[in-house]
């Protein structure tokens, strides 16, 4: 169903089976994939790329123009996949420059309040709580949650199966598997819990989970420079996709919590 009261660009594409309800605003550059529900007044600006079965509550404003001094009207996109739900008043920002974009993953539920900034790429299964802010160019990998209140600053790369606490201040990378918390951010422990009963279904086994401690054993408690850890960490403990994850991590990043 679409509202006569809706207002929707002429070059707007919308799929199959699309509900949008009265006063929500869809520019003329957008596309909408099937089986989406476009609640009252949630605004979709020109450059958004939705797939199939997303919602978008109300006050919420996707495709805005990045609050990016460096912003100089370039067409730039926001591509988001499928499954996502937008909750009221959420803000996501298109990227910068032109043939950028700010890229949604699937499965991801951004709460009321929550903001991303320009460019920033959130992977499948990310989950933003009440009012937590993303800083442009940040990267999120899959499955990671951010409690409520949290403060993303630029350029942080946030690793999958991470916990980042209710009131953070984060400015630093943060390794998969780990919980951290604070202002400005630590390291709080190993993401247990989750990664023993994560959304997805699947039970890490205890020994991989062991394995994860003690690298971050390593890192965190070993007082060595993350590369002498990541060397650690490669000489000591059993192979395993996980602890391949963390050292590739912590090889890569410039700076971590």
């Amino acid at each position: 169903m679409i509202s006569e009261l809706a207002y929707i660009g002429k070059g707007a594409k919308l799929g199959k089976n699309v509900t949008v309800e009265p006063f929500a605003y869809i520019a003329d550059d957008v596309v909408i994939g099937d089986d989406c529900y476009i609640y009252a007044h949630a605004t979709i600006l020109d450059g958004t790329r939705m797939g199939n079965r997303n919602k978008v509550h109300q006050g919420s404003v996707l495709g805005s123009e990045p609050q990016d001094l460096h912003f100089e009207g370039d067409k730039t996109e926001l591509i988001i996949g499928d499954d996502n739900d937008f909750r009221e008043n959420v803000v996501v920002a298109r990227g910068t420059k032109a043939g950028h974009a700010t890229r949604i993953g699937s499965h991801c539920h951004l709460m009321d309040g929550a903001h991303v900034c320009h460019d920033t790429e959130l992977n499948d299964w990310v989950m933003v709580g009440l009012k937590s802010i993303i800083g442009g160019n940040c990267i999120f990998d899959g499955c990671t949650i951010l409690a409520n209140a949290v403060i993303i600053y630029q350029d942080v790369h946030v690793g999958a199966w991470t916990l980042i606490q209710s009131g953070t201040r984060l400015r630093k990378d943060v390794p998969p598997y780990i919980m951290v918390k604070g202002n400005p951010a630590a390291y709080h422990g190993v993401n247990a819990v989750v990664l023993k009963n994560n959304l997805l279904g699947k039970q890490m086994d205890e020994r991989t989970l062991r394995h994860i401690m003690n690298a971050y054993l390593i890192l965190y408690h070993a007082n060595i420079s993350p590369q002498d850890a990541a060397i650690r960490i490669k000489s000591e403990i059993e192979s395993c996709p996980e602890i391949e994850n963390i050292i590739q991590f912590i090889t890569k990043s410039k700076l971590i919590v």
